[in-house]
């Protein structure tokens, strides 16, 4: 058996074990902020549409994620947010079926409107990668038992800085990606999924970066993780880490989107690029300044792509050529970024308020809003229907009243 035909059964046999309506990462099944569900709640009630709260530890701003009735969680707690936790609820009644602790090995330190409990976790369907900004990574399987970990500041040292980490770890087939962009020991690696070794490893720009990887396949079907930092975006490809191209122009904060087959950039500038296994440069499709930007990552509807500003402004634009459509005014400010399914986005700022966009007017319209009362920094979830959204100290399900 080639080893072709042996990674597209292991990456059949994980895809398996999701469902349509799962939440499997950062971002959703695609990475990209959109379910595959067809909709979302379009009025959401404080006395109706809370189906449930648990309360979590802590710190926190990574995502909730969803594998059927399970919803896992991270935090850190103590006064150097050096205790690890990792929660899994029953997605029906917010019951709590198990939690794991572990002591952080890496550094604790961050600037104080981030958090140790930073990244979000990945899952295959049949095990949860998790990710802390102290550098140490852990792979359970869904029932919480541990199967491996690495403290990979043991193994780097001067991977790590004073503002913290938050790039989430991406998964391909058996490949575990993670990048751990700082100002003294950068690297992106990929990961064996099974055992935590080391595939493969690239030196990265000594800068402090956060946005997470981007995996899409390129206009000529070649499967490819895009790593972003402030100096540009570099394609590799995710079983070996090979460079297949490289682009002078990036971000550190918002992360990339992709969709058929267009990486879109968020930089000085909002960028599409289109790459190919013919040039080890990108063809830029279009770039802006109109669309405007913060530290929200971008959207794609079909068509259509959508940006939040920092102060709230809620603008959509054509992809085909980056043309500002219609701009929505929002209560700001935002740090999370946007999630949609069907025709309606979720939108969640920092002072906890959570409105619900229909994208399908010509200029938009607020549907409903909901003020959950607590500084909401982390991007939503959705999942079967209803929406998961989490603060520092507790995790909600929305529903349909």
């Amino acid at each position: 058996m080639t080893r072709t035909i042996l990674s597209l059964i292991v990456v059949a046999f994980a895809a398996a074990h999701l469902l349509a309506a799962d939440w499997p990462q950062f971002r959703g099944p695609h990475g990209n902020g959109v379910s595959d569900e067809a909709d979302l709640p379009a009025t959401l009630d404080a006395a109706k549409s809370i189906a449930w709260a648990a309360d979590l530890p802590g710190r926190g701003l990574s995502s909730p994620v969803i594998i059927g009735d399970r919803v896992f969680v991270t935090s850190s707690s103590g006064p150097q947010q050096d205790r690890l936790h990792v929660f899994c609820f029953n997605a029906k009644d917010g019951s709590k079926r198990w939690e794991r602790q572990f002591w952080a090995t890496g550094r604790t330190m961050t600037q104080s409107k981030t958090c140790v409990a930073a990244p979000t976790p990945v899952s295959d369907g049949r095990r949860l990668f998790v990710l802390f900004s102290s550098n140490d990574l852990f792979c359970l399987d869904l029932d919480g038992n541990l199967l491996w970990l690495r403290g990979l500041t043991r193994d780097y040292p001067n991977a790590s800085n004073s503002l913290g980490l938050a790039s989430s770890p991406v998964i391909v087939g058996e490949t575990l990606i993670v990048q751990i962009e700082n100002d003294s020991e950068s690297f992106a690696a990929g990961l064996d999924a099974a055992t935590g070794v080391n595939r493969w490893k690239l030196d990265r720009p000594r800068d402090t970066a956060w946005s997470t990887p981007a995996v899409f396949k390129d206009k000529s079907g070649r499967l490819t993780v895009a790593l972003q930092s402030k100096p540009g975006v570099t394609g590799v490809l995710p079983a070996d880490g090979q460079v297949v191209w490289s682009y002078e122009n990036g971000n550190a904060i918002p992360s990339l989107t992709a969709g058929d087959g267009v990486l879109y950039v968020p930089s000085r500038f909002f960028i599409a690029l289109q790459p190919d296994a013919s040039s080890a440069t990108p063809k830029e499709l279009w770039r802006t300044t109109s669309l405007g930007g913060g530290t929200s990552s971008a959207l794609l509807l079909g068509d259509r792509v959508f940006i939040v500003s920092g102060a709230g402004k809620l603008t959509c634009g054509k992809t085909v050529d980056g043309e500002r459509l219609w701009s929505l005014q929002l209560k700001g400010p935002f740090s999370s970024s946007p999630v949609a399914a069907g025709e309606k986005l979720c939108v969640v700022n920092e002072k906890g308020l959570v409105s619900i966009v229909d994208v399908s007017k010509p200029q938009g319209e607020i549907l409903s809003q909901l003020d959950l009362g607590q500084t909401i920094l982390c991007t939503p979830a959705i999942a079967n229907g209803a929406l998961y959204i989490r603060s520092d100290g507790k995790l909600w399900k929305l529903v349909k009243p």
